[in-house]
């Protein structure tokens, strides 16, 4: 079975768009802009939504390179390890980009077993909290528990509705996004 990274974006806006990209009080503007629209999964983010967002990516980037990884970005840019059809709908007028993981570096992905809020967040006895993986890592989690979008693709499980993949290197997503020329 071929793993693919899913990218899953509003089609008037483009793709890997990053909020961590921008200025601080510019990320903030970008965000209370979602949140006045009130449309779609971004226009519910608490107010402290990018102070805590830049502190899990810091946090994740020293688990990834304490692992070996080797991340070329300060912050990473997001994708799900396989497709996941709810995030697909966050979108008013949503669109994909997918992409073989073996496109990429393997020392500039990591994985978490959810989305990192979440799964630096909760405190609930579970394994694969406050963890980051490698490539070779996410495997073997994947035999253990399988994939959260099989058995939680409604939520009702717990707050992990698919893996989440930090990618650290902009090099492949450009070239599949179109920017990269």
């Amino acid at each position: 079975m071929e793993l693919r990274l899913y990218h899953y974006f509003d089609k008037q806006q483009g793709p890997f768009r990053n909020l961590s990209s921008l200025p601080g009080e510019e990320a903030e503007a970008v965000l209370q802009r979602l949140k006045q629209r009130q449309k779609g999964f971004a226009s519910k983010r608490a107010d402290d939504y990018m102070s805590v967002r830049r502190a899990l990516e810091d946090k994740a980037k020293e688990l990834f390179v304490a692992k070996g990884g080797r991340p070329r970005l300060s912050f990473p840019h997001y994708m799900t390890l396989g497709a996941c059809d709810w995030i697909h709908d966050w979108y008013e007028d949503g669109d994909m980009i997918s992409i073989p993981l073996t496109a990429f570096d393997e020392w500039t992905v990591s994985f978490t077993y959810g989305d990192l809020f979440p799964t630096m967040r909760f405190e609930d006895g579970k394994s694969y909290r406050k963890q980051v993986y490698t490539a070779e890592e996410i495997k073997c989690v994947i035999e253990q528990y399988g994939f959260p979008q099989s058995w939680n693709a409604d939520g009702t499980r717990g707050p992990e509705r698919y893996i989440e993949a930090q990618v650290w290197d902009e090099r492949v997503i450009l070239a599949y996004s179109g920017k990269g020329d």
